[in-house]
């Protein structure tokens, strides 16, 4: 099983940045697919997440309309597009796989995105 994750680095406030997370070793389209983040001395939050059936789309309230999550079934893919950045979505951004029916889930490796100010 992988989570291989790409994109995120570097962008001022404002900017735009994509994140990718290519999902291998599992059944991709029974697994609701998450992106959380990690921003130093915080807990791990949830940030979007698209349902594995009806690509149904959960978005944290401070991402609300500067974020977008979109799954591709075919190519076992999930990507995040970050619009509007502030510094304060600076931190590990890391992409979950988690089966829809069970308490089964994987994790990528993590992207750095760093909003300078």
């Amino acid at each position: 099983v992988q989570l291989v994750e790409s994109g995120g680095g570097l962008a001022q406030s404002g900017g735009s940045l994509n994140l990718s997370c290519v999902a291998s070793g599992f059944i991709f389209k029974l697994y609701t697919m998450n992106y959380y983040r990690q921003a130093p001395g915080k807990e791990r939050e949830l940030v979007a997440s698209v349902s594995s059936v009806v690509d149904g789309t959960r978005y944290a309230d401070s991402v609300k309309g500067r974020f977008s999550i979109v799954r591709d079934n075919v190519n076992n893919e999930v990507h995040l597009r970050l619009d509007s950045l502030k510094p304060e979505d600076s931190g590990v951004y890391y992409c979950n796989a988690h089966h829809q029916w069970g308490q089964l889930e994987y994790w990528g490796q993590g992207t750095q995105v760093t909003v300078s100010s």
